[in-house]
């Protein structure tokens, strides 16, 4: 029996879970394969010349049919940003502003520096993001229709995070776009086994 059934719309359950808080999400393809080292390339061993060609797999994500008044990149803390030396989700979010004629926004801002996400459940990552983001100018972001960009979609905890914050400041609607998504039934599991796994470790079994 499958574990995550299909509703009418064609969404298992982690799917509908992963939809609170915006409205709609977009991604280009899978976190797997070629996509993924090209996505650890750009963003780990710092390639910054891919975000264009990332960019305009990006936009081909996105309906045509779409429109918004707004376009953020997922803000990263100062520390983190200096960290890494750049934002990539600022880097891919510019050449998608400039196909819709807009300027990127910098409304959204991520006021504490955060713990790495990677080895966190879905409640830790929840709880690790609680009360990150801040909104600069709420009068900017009430009744638009906002395209919140980022990289990579894992479990959705960051991104829906975000989108409370901008739903909280009068957002109309909050669409998300990313790259590529993670597929969170393997992701449930492999954590699952993961747990498993160090609690065996710690009590001496010697799991291979």
């Amino acid at each position: 029996m499958d574990d995550y059934p299909l509703d009418e719309h064609d969404l298992c359950t982690v799917c509908r879970e992963s939809l609170v808080n915006f409205d709609t999400a977009y991604s280009f393809g899978s976190y797997e394969g070629p996509l993924r080292k090209l996505i650890h390339l750009f963003k780990y061993a710092k390639v910054e010349s891919l975000a264009g060609p990332l960019s305009r797999l990006l936009l081909q994500a996105l309906p045509l049919d779409q429109n918004f008044d707004l376009i953020i990149a997922m803000p990263m803390h100062w520390r983190k940003r200096w960290e890494r030396g750049f934002n990539q989700a600022e880097l891919l979010a510019r050449p998608v502003a400039r196909r819709y004629g807009l300027n990127l926004s910098s409304n959204l801002r991520r006021k504490r520096y955060t713990a790495p996400q990677a080895r966190l459940s879905e409640l830790e990552r929840r709880e690790n993001l609680r009360g990150s983001f801040a909104v600069k100018r709420p009068a900017q972001i009430a009744d638009r229709r906002i395209l919140l960009i980022d990289d990579v979609f894992t479990t959705g905890a960051t991104l829906r995070a975000a989108a409370a914050t901008l739903k909280a400041a009068g957002a109309l609607r909050v669409s998300a776009l990313t790259l590529a998504r993670v597929d969170r039934r393997g992701f449930h599991r492999d954590f699952a086994l993961s747990g498993e796994r160090h609690t065996m470790l710690s009590a001496g079994m010697g799991v291979k």
